[in-house]
Order: C-alpha cells, then structure tokens, then sequence
C-alpha cells in the first residue's frame, strides 16, 4: 500500500507555500514535475477466484457479467449485454422510465457464443434498447423466465454545447487487489462519472496460461457494479487481440468481439475498433492502435471523413481515445505510438483535438500541449513543440493489473512532459461548459482517492488560450 502523501514540517504554512512555488518553478523550466511520492515496489497480486467479487449470482440461469455502453451515436440507444450459464434463455430485456413506472416496454436483441483452446463460453445476450430519452433514468430487467435481475442507468442529456457532463477515466484495469481499489475509488469519488471512457485492456486473460478465458468471466462480474449503471466506452488494447497460433488461436479479438459489442455501425465505422460517439457535450473518437491505420487502410479512410463531420457548435470538446501513448516518457513501452503518431498528429492539430487519452503504460502522465508534426527526417526538427492548436496527451494505464507498475522513467524528463506518477489510480474529466473542463487525477492511496494532478482544460475551439503549465 502506497504510503501517506501529506509530510510533516516545522515551517509556516506561507513559507512553506513560497518555497513550493519556487521548487515547482525550478523543475517546470527543466521539464515539467516528477512525482517524489515514494510508494511500495511491489507486484500486483490477484484477487483469489472465491473472491466476492468474482461471485456467481444465484438462481437458475441468472444473467451474470452485465454491462451497458452507448448504443448509437446520438446517446439516446443503450447497448445491454449478459451472459446466461445453465441455457441460453430470454434474450428479451424489459425497460421503463422511472417517470412511467407502470408502462413496462420490451427489447430483443441476439445471442452468440465461442470457443477458445479448450473454454466454451456461455451464452453472450447482445440487446440494443432503442429511442430512450435524454436525461431520463431508466431501470432495465434480464433474465425473464428464470432467474430476474433488475439494473439501471441514466441517459445523457441531449447533444449540446453547454451541457455539463462527467466522464470517468479507467485503463489496463486487470482483476487484481489494485484494479478493486482503483474501481472502488473511482466509484466513491465524490466528483461522480456518469459514464467511463475506457483506454484498453480489460481481463488481461491473455496474461494466463492458455489465455484462459475463464479470466474474461470473472473480469465480466467483477466491473458488473458499475458498467451495469453506466456505460462504459471501450477502446481495443492489446490484451484484447488474443493472437495464440501455439494453440491454434488464429483469429484476433475473438474474445472481446463477442463479448463487448460497441455502436460501430452508427458512425460509418467499418469494424468495431474504431467508431465515435456524442455524448452531451463531448464528440468521442476511438481508435485502434492494433488495427492497420496507414494510408489507405480502412481506418485511415474512416477518420479523414470523420472528423470534418465533428460540428464544434454541438459538440465543443474533441476528445480521442487510444491504447498505445504517443508521447510516453517511460521506458515501457516507449516510442511503440510513434508510427501512429506520424500518420495522424497533422490532423489532430488540424481539427484541435481538446484531448487524447491513451493506456498501454501502467502509470500516469500529463503532457503539455505540443505537436511534433514539423518534424519530417530530415529537417532535424526532431523536438515536440509548444503548439495552442495540439492536443493535451493524457496516459491513463494505470488501473491495477496483474503486471504492475511502470517505475521506470526516462531522464531527464522531457520538455513536453508536465507531470508523472508512477501509481495506479483513475481520473475525472468535468465538462462544464463550451469554453472549460476541470480534470483531476486519483492515486490510489491508504484506502482513499488522492487527488495527486489537476488542471484547468481550455477549448481549443471556444478558448484557445494558453494553458500549458511551463514554456517550451
């Protein structure tokens, strides 16, 4: 467990405070802030299978591993996903308003099943309940004829520039001690997410022998407390491709595709690795880092279509979402986004993404707004610059997983980099309006959410102005 944050001192509170901004000032210039927060070296360790929140509901084929996600574009379609164990059962979901309670509506959807190695999966419910209202909660039932379960959620209010909205922030979550306290954190934040922007990584299956996919079950109803309430917005990581031909496992993706189906089609998208979303005032992009994206691949030619399409009056806040980082100043995994990077960092400063989320590295960082879209090999511009057009690049992989902590840091740190911390945890983006957003990032630490990063977040098509913490 991470030690206390807070330090003891003798000075005053206004000296002590002065001699703080005069530190920060120093490492600004010199790059931007290291955490010193000294916490335990240790490897995440993974809840045990008989674990509570791995448990089995009971009755005869009760719905287990539920979870909604958007399922439109528009946010007024919600995607309700189950699996039933002992038959495959209803696939007909029952809906009502909390505003109608008596007037019980119905959807039906498909159901799909797989084998991976030597698992057979359950029977997977797919069902998309259409033509909800915004701003409405909505209670929902599965399991009709045998065992019932009742769930609910809360539609986002209609597309509009002005709409506050709260989303979540979780990556590489995994199934271990860290990955509970990062869920139980991020559900007791008092700033509470409406719907969580999910950057890659999910079961971590793949990490067992065989990639057992028994892994995918648990992982399924360990999250079942929050993504049954809200929806959870999934980008592909590698942990989801499952590539295993020493066992006869040739088809990438098997286990996620059948199991988490996302509102693709509603954006044109061509497969289910990349597609967009508008929730309230938020116009969401997920890409693939582990499809093709060069010229010409079909993601390449989805995204140069897409984001003229995003209308800045409606949807102020550009954000994208990724697995693999494009700035990354750890040594995991560093400069494995730099090919995506070339191909698509002209556009983001082009069109003035707000933000880009990415998970891969098990760790925090913050950058500052910077592009390095002059650099072309030759011209030995090979340094990110200051750029009020760019994106702020956000690595959030920090959930808890069984791999553990990113503890090493490459030195010094760069220019561009403006805070990072090695500890697990999640983050909050607050949208308040067309022109601010107010995001703080949550360390896990001593039992309590901690919030360790904050910052201000200015629109880069309403505001423009500069709110980078240091000059490059």
């Amino acid at each position: 467990m991470d030690a206390p944050r807070t330090r003891s001192s003798s000075f005053s509170p206004i000296f002590a405070g002065l001699l703080g901004l005069i530190f920060n000032a120093a490492v600004l210039c010199s790059g931007g802030i290291t955490s010193s927060f000294v916490r335990v070296s240790q490897k995440s360790v993974d809840m045990p299978l008989d674990a509570d929140v791995f448990r089995v509901p009971p009755g005869y084929n009760a719905p287990q591993q539920v979870h909604i996600t958007q399922g439109d574009h528009e946010g007024k379609a919600v995607i309700v996903s189950w699996v039933t164990v002992d038959e495959r059962g209803s696939n007909t979901v029952l809906y009502w308003s909390e505003k109608n309670s008596t007037k019980k509506l119905k959807a039906k959807g498909m159901v799909t099943k797989y084998k991976f190695y030597n698992y057979t999966s359950g029977y997977i419910h797919h069902t998309t309940i259409k033509n909800l209202q915004h701003n409405t909660k909505y209670y929902y039932e599965v399991g009709i004829g045998h065992t019932t379960r009742t769930f609910w959620f809360v539609t986002p209010p209609e597309v509009g520039p002005d709409v506050p909205y709260t989303f979540g922030l979780i990556g590489d979550l995994g199934q271990t001690f860290d990955s509970n306290r990062t869920l139980t954190h991020y559900q007791s934040n008092p700033s509470k997410g409406q719907a969580v922007l999910y950057v890659g990584d999910l079961s971590y299956a793949d990490d067992y022998p065989n990639h057992d996919n028994v892994r995918w079950d648990t992982w399924a109803r360990f999250v079942e407390r929050s993504v049954a309430y809200q929806p959870w917005i999934w980008t592909a990581g590698n942990h989801e491709i499952d590539f295993a031909p020493e066992i006869g496992e040739t088809k990438p993706f098997k286990p996620f595709t059948h199991r988490y189906h996302v509102p693709y089609n509603a954006s044109d998208s061509t497969a289910p690795f990349w597609y967009s979303i508008k929730r309230g005032p938020a116009y969401v992009i997920v890409l693939a880092s582990y499809s093709a994206y060069g010229k010409y691949t079909p993601q390449n030619l989805w995204l140069q279509e897409e984001l003229p399409k995003v209308n800045r009056s409606e949807t102020p806040w550009l954000i994208v979402l990724m697995h693999c980082p494009w700035y990354n100043s750890y040594v995991n995994h560093y400069m494995e986004g730099e090919t995506m990077r070339v191909v698509y960092e002209p556009w983001f400063v082009q069109y003035k993404v707000d933000l880009v989320f990415a998970g891969h590295v098990h760790a925090y960082e913050r950058s500052e707004r910077i592009s390095n879209i002059a650099y072309n090999i030759v011209n030995g511009l090979c340094s990110p610059v200051s750029d009020l057009s760019a994106p702020v690049y956000i690595t959030i992989g920090d959930g808890g997983n069984i791999e553990g902590l990113a503890t090493n840091m490459t030195e010094p740190q760069p220019k561009y980099s403006a805070y990072r911390e090695a500890s697990f945890g999640h983050a909050i983006l607050d949208i308040k309006n067309r022109t601010h957003a107010r995001f703080g990032w949550h360390c896990n630490q001593d039992g309590n959410a901690a919030e360790a990063d904050s910052m201000w977040f200015y629109n880069r098509h309403w505001h423009p102005v500069d709110d980078s913490s240091a000059k490059l």
